[in-house]
C-alpha cells in the first residue's frame, strides 16, 4: 500500500514530500539555514559555492572567503539557528539533532550559560512543532587546546546537550585524544556520534566506533569499501547519518547515481538521510530524498522504508 510520501516521490510532489514526517540527525548550527535566509538578513547577495569543491578543505575555503565574516557575531548566529529550526519545521522534520559548536560560547559574556539560554528558549518556543535536541559539537582541533577541552567537559556537565559529535579534518586528532571526553558523555547518558569515513577508510570507521563506543557515525560512507566492515556495522546496528549532496559536492563520491548509500543499505547497514550544511549545500532533508529517488539510487518504497526506520524512536 502506498503512503503519501511514496506518491509524492513518484509524482514529484514537493509539497507532499515536505508534509511527510522525517528526522535530521546530521546538521551543523553554524551553516544550518539556507543561504537565501542569510542573504535576506544581511540585505545582500552572497556568492554561491562551486558545484564541486576539493574535499573538506574546499568547503572551508569557500566558507572562509564568503560566509564566515558575516557570521562572527551573536545576533547573526542566533538568527541562523532559529531560521534553521523554522526551515526544518516547514520541511516536515519532527526531530532535529543540531550540532552546536563548543566555540560558540565565546559569543556570550557568560559563556556556555548564554548558549544554553538561547537554545533552551528556542526548544521551548517550538516544542509543539519539533523535537529540537541540542548536540555538543567538538571540532577535532580543540584536542590540542586545554582551555577549549576544559570547556567541552564543562558543557557535558551542564546536562543540557543530548548528544555529542566530533568533526573537521580527520587527521587533526586521533580518536584516542577525545576518549576521556566521550567516556564522560556516555556516563552522562548522551548519544555518541563522530564524523569518520567521509572520504574513505573503512577500518578507521570500525576502530573509531569501538574506541569511542559510538552509537552513530556521521557520514561513514567509506565503510562501503569493505564488506566485512559493513557486516560489522549491520551486526552491531551502528547507524550512519548520511548527507548525499554534501558527499557529491565535496567530491567524496563522483555523482548522486553512484552514491554508496545504496551498497550500505543492501548490506544491512542502518542509514538515515540528512541535510549537513544547508547554507552551503542548499538541500533540505526532503530535497535529499528527492535527489536519491530521481537519480535512481532507491525506489520510492525503499526511501519510505529508510524514512520510517529513522522515525522508530520518535514519539508523536
Amino acid at each position: 500500500m502506498k503512503t503519501n510520501f511514496i506518491d509524492a516521490l513518484i509524482e514529484d510532489d514537493q509539497v507532499g514530500l515536505r508534509a511527510a514526517p522525517k528526522v535530521d540527525l546530521h546538521c551543523h548550527a553554524f551553516f544550518s539555514t539556507r543561504r537565501e535566509n542569510l542573504e535576506r538578513w544581511l540585505g545582500q547577495a552572497l556568492e554561491p559555492p562551486p558545484a564541486k569543491m576539493e574535499k573538506l578543505g574546499g568547503m572551508i575555503a569557500y566558507a572562509n572567503n564568503v560566509l564566515d565574516r558575516h557570521l562572527r557575531n551573536r545576533e547573526t548566529i542566533e538568527f541562523v539557528v532559529e531560521a534553521a529550526v523554522c526551515d526544518a519545521i516547514e520541511d516536515g522534520v519532527v526531530r532535529l539533532e543540531m550540532s552546536i559548536d563548543v566555540r560558540r560560547a565565546a559569543y556570550y559574556a557568560d559563556g556556555l550559560a548564554g548558549v544554553e539560554r538561547h537554545i533552551s528558549a528556542l526548544a521551548v518556543q517550538y516544542r509543539r512543532q519539533i523535537d529540537f535536541r541540542p548536540e555538543l559539537g567538538i571540532p577535532r582541533q580543540i584536542a590540542a587546546d586545554p582551555e577549549l577541552m576544559s570547556r567541552a567537559h564543562e558543557a557535558i556537565e551542564l546536562g543540557f546537550f543530548q548528544s555529542i559529535d566530533l568533526y573537521d579534518h580527520q587527521e587533526a586528532c586521533a580518536p584516542e585524544a577525545v576518549e576521556p571526553l566521550y567516556a564522560k558523555a556516555r556516563a552522562a547518558g548522551m548519544k555518541l556520534k563522530a564524523h569518520v569515513g567521509e572520504f574513505g577508510g573503512a577500518e578507521e570507521i570500525r576502530r573509531t566506533v569501538e574506541l569511542l563506543e559510538l552509537d552513530e557515525v556521521q557520514h561513514g560512507i567509506g565503510a562501503a569499501e569493505s564488506v566485512e566492515v559493513m557486516r560489522w556495522l549491520a551486526g552491531n546496528r551502528i547507524r550512519l547519518n548520511v548527507c548525499p549532496t554534501s558527499n557529491v559536492m565535496l567530491d567524496a563520491v563522483p555523482d548522486m547515481a553512484g552514491h554508496p548509500i545504496r551498497l550500505l543499505f543492501d548490506n544491512g547497514v542502518p542509514v538515515t538521510v540528512n541535510s549537513d550544511d544547508p547554507m552551503i549545500f542548499d538541500q533540505s532533508v526532503s530535497d535529499e530524498y528527492r535527489s536519491l529517488y530521481r537519480a535512481g539510487v532507491f525506489s520510492a518504497d525503499e526511501l519510505d522504508d529508510i524514512r520510517r526506520a529513522s522515525l522508530e524512536d520518535v514519539v508523536d
